[in-house]
């Protein structure tokens, strides 16, 4: 079974008082994956994600609080969780596709897989600071 490594992504970066807590793996367990490569990596996709924007909204789906996981295993294939503001959103079929793209771009991912997730729903409690300043939400 290969080990997997999470990334949270309701870090203190993000402000939402109610971030729910993602899965991280043992602390006994290795990554294949070296930790500053992971780091790169993580660092590409996040910059990557931030390229997909929702067209009704100005702001990228990251700072947006869109994506919930990120998750990479030994075999550096990919798995998004990522959720809309509203699951009747017209680009509900295409947005998934633009972050699996997105997401492609980075060197050293093999697969991209992403999972459109309604659990838990998404609120504007989730968004960055950056968002809400961006959408003079304060």
């Amino acid at each position: 079974m290969d080990e997997r490594d999470i990334i949270d992504l309701n870090s203190a970066e993000k402000t939402a008082p109610e971030a729910e807590e993602v899965a991280v793996p043992d602390a006994a367990a290795q990554s294949a994956i070296p930790q500053d490569e992971l780091d790169r990596m993580t660092d590409d996709m996040i910059a990557a994600i931030k390229t997909v924007y929702d067209p009704e909204i100005p702001v990228d789906i990251y700072e947006l609080g869109l994506i919930y996981t990120i998750d990479v295993d030994d075999d550096r294939n990919v798995v998004v969780d990522m959720t809309l503001t509203a699951p009747g959103c017209p680009v509900a079929g295409e947005m998934p596709i633009w972050v699996e793209d997105a997401v492609s771009t980075v060197a050293g991912v093999n697969r991209v897989k992403v999972n459109l997730v309604f659990d838990p729903p998404w609120d504007i409690s989730r968004m960055s600071d950056e968002a809400r300043v961006a959408l003079n939400m304060w």
